[in-house]
């Protein structure tokens, strides 16, 4: 390797590569496209997924929800168009005999007139316990979420979004232990949450103890709906499927009757995403590596050509004592050089390319593209396979260039 660090060695490589600026410059087009280009797709790759993991992140993603419609068969001595009714009791019953059940968490809804002095608003407001935290995990930015105690003493306590903070408290007050008005009854501010970015189910702009939802809105034992979410070695699938079988025999519903029950199966849905980003990022690498051999290849034809141009100069060198493994290695070096120059280009233009790219469409809840980057070990991993691709690509005019016996390169004109 001390060849390396030879001046001489460097100054054949920058004449050689000299003498025809633009050949070189277009020369080395193809692999800086390649490597820009897999760059890119990479980067872009990795803001799609990051824009739905912040989607679907507070969310325990083998989920299901679940909720109750009209009935479109008779049975039993219903008519059809019967609306059903989920109690609390038809939770209880999946949970404690379907397979693979982590947990099943009734949930109510409505919407509430909220006030605070002379500001208010209408907000959807939601009766839950405490294990919502666990499958729709809360980022709180003040206070805390429900406990169990507020659901055992019927505690008249609300957890606010962001946005109902930015609407009825000034800028900076301190909002906990503060009071507002829920359809004319005072309820207690104990947390605050960051508003995300999913919006599945119905909007959770207050969450208040369940068991006091119950009460102010006098539901009894019903509930609006649950999530069940299964343990990740079960299929979620499966797990609706018995749910609503569990659901039809206890709500007196025809077994083929698929509208009494309607469901949204986060865990299917995210399989399907999950698949969509592998098969992107299969065929990023795919194209950008396949680019790049386009690239590395059009680098071995102009040596080729260059190895030609120069073969009397190839013949005075070996008539000079240089031997075959000599001229080899200069022309690897070439190759290996070019490739490795048109790749660092690359790397800093596709990176360029995706801080421009975040700024402009990686920012605010709504952002495409969400901190598109590329892993530092992809980016070694893509010099890596540059330079085996040069060395490779240099054994073609290498072997060219020493095939020619000294005699016949001198008498060539």
């Amino acid at each position: 390797m001390r060849f390396l660090l030879e001046r001489d060695t460097w100054q054949e490589v920058f004449d050689s590569l000299g003498k025809n600026k633009l050949r070189t410059g277009l020369t080395m087009v193809g692999v800086w496209w390649g490597i820009l280009l897999l760059i890119a797709l990479l980067g872009s790759a990795r803001g799609i997924e990051n824009s739905f993991n912040r989607l679907f992140g507070s969310f325990a993603t083998n989920s299901v929800f679940v909720w109750a419609q009209s009935t479109s068969k008779p049975f039993k001595g219903f008519q059809e168009g019967r609306q059903v009714q989920l109690k609390i009791s038809d939770a209880k019953k999946i949970e404690e005999n379907v397979e693979g059940i982590e947990f099943v968490v009734p949930r109510n809804q409505s919407q509430a007139l909220v006030v605070r002095n002379f500001l208010s608003g209408t907000f959807g407001v939601n009766g839950d316990y405490p294990l919502l935290d666990q499958v729709q995990k809360k980022k709180m930015i003040r206070g805390r979420f429900i406990n169990q105690t507020d659901i055992d003493d019927n505690r008249k306590v609300v957890v606010i979004s962001e946005e109902i903070y930015k609407q009825l408290f000034e800028k900076d007050a301190e909002m906990i232990g503060e009071y507002i008005q829920l359809n004319g009854m005072n309820f207690k501010v104990v947390g605050m949450f960051e508003t995300g970015n999913a919006n599945m189910g119905p909007s959770s702009d207050m969450h208040i103890p369940f068991t006091t939802f119950q009460q102010i809105y006098n539901m009894g034992e019903n509930i609006g709906w649950m999530m069940i979410t299964g343990k990740p070695e079960y299929n979620i699938s499966q797990i609706e499927t018995d749910a609503k079988l569990i659901l039809r025999n206890l709500n007196k519903v025809h077994p083929k009757d698929n509208r009494a029950f309607g469901s949204f199966n986060l865990g299917k849905e995210f399989a399907k995403i999950t698949g969509f980003l592998s098969g992107m990022q299969f065929l990023t690498w795919f194209v950008g590596i396949a680019t790049l051999f386009a690239g590395v290849f059009a680098i071995g034809n102009i040596l080729l050509i260059t190895v030609k141009e120069r073969t009397k100069e190839i013949g005075v060198r070996r008539a000079l004592g240089a031997t075959p493994f000599e001229i080899k290695r200069q022309v690897i070096l070439e190759a290996i050089f070019i490739t490795l120059i048109a790749g660092l280009l690359g790397i800093i233009t596709g990176g360029s390319l995706l801080i421009l790219v975040d700024k402009l469409a990686g920012q605010g809840p709504d952002a495409v593209l969400v901190n598109a980057s590329v892993p530092i070990s992809v980016v070694l991993v893509s010099l890596v396979i540059l330079v085996v691709l040069g060395t490779l690509i240099g054994l073609i005019p290498a072997f060219k260039a020493t095939s020619v016996k000294p005699i016949d390169a001198l008498r060539e004109e």
